[in-house]
């Protein structure tokens, strides 16, 4: 377990695709917003270049409004749209867990605080023998889950909070994100939160609504303090 020289969250996801840099973004731009001197870090990212239009790295950019470089931000990139360690495989480079924590070192110097984004869902394979959920206990941060607020996320959710805690990361809480059109009904949705709170012992900070067009950073800074408990934010980003 590394000691923990920054404060901040990691941000994992129950999948690919579920939200993590839109939530990652909006909370580190809502938090600038109030004064706290907070980054963001994506330690791989495989299906794109850092500096790639529409890429995680540049929407974290944007969307926080952070001054980094896409590269710093996201210090090791791999074009192919596999597992960090395929993808990195695939350009003759195998990763170490230390060569990961290396690549953020520069904005953990910089920032006091950085919102951590892992890549897919928690046990995502990062190294030969390591997992993105390696990756959060050694930076020993607590942890934030992004989900998906519709049918099956109870089960997604659950074992992702359960898998966390056994390697004794703590998780705070759980964002729900709408990932079916307005239009699409599911009466999950009104009872999803209730539940993960229920049977994980874990607070749902919110749900995002399905979003349908492209974001400007004040309009998504705007979503997230309308949909997410601020108050849960704040104690994280200081500690």
């Amino acid at each position: 377990m590394a000691d923990r020289s920054f404060s901040g969250l990691f941000i994992t996801g129950t999948d690919t695709g579920v939200g993590k840099t839109i939530v990652t973004a909006g909370i580190a731009s809502v938090l600038r917003e109030t004064g706290v001197n907070i980054g963001v870090w994506k330690p791989v990212q495989s299906g794109a270049r850092a500096h790639d239009e529409g890429s995680d790295a540049m929407h974290l950019r944007t969307w926080s409004g952070v001054p980094d470089a896409c590269e710093e931000i996201a210090p090791l990139c791999f074009e192919a749209p596999l597992t960090p360690f395929l993808a990195a495989e695939a350009e003759g480079k195998s990763l170490t867990m230390e060569e990961v924590i290396a690549g953020g070192r520069p904005l953990m110097e910089r920032y006091p605080a950085l919102l951590v984004e892992g890549a897919g869902g928690l046990i995502v394979p990062l190294t030969p023998t390591e997992t993105m959920a390696d990756l959060a206990a050694r930076l020993n941060l607590p942890m934030l889950i992004v989900a998906r607020a519709g049918l099956g996320t109870i089960n997604h959710t659950l074992l992702s909070v359960w898998y966390a805690r056994e390697l004794g990361i703590e998780v705070v809480g759980v964002i729900l994100n709408q990932s079916n059109s307005a239009g699409v009904i599911d009466e999950s949705v009104k009872t999803n939160a209730s539940m993960i709170e229920s049977y994980g012992g874990v607070p749902v900070w919110g749900v995002l609504p399905w979003i349908d067009q492209p974001l400007e950073r004040q309009q998504l800074t705007q979503l997230i303090q309308e949909c997410v408990d601020i108050g849960q934010l704040c104690p994280w980003s200081h500690k």
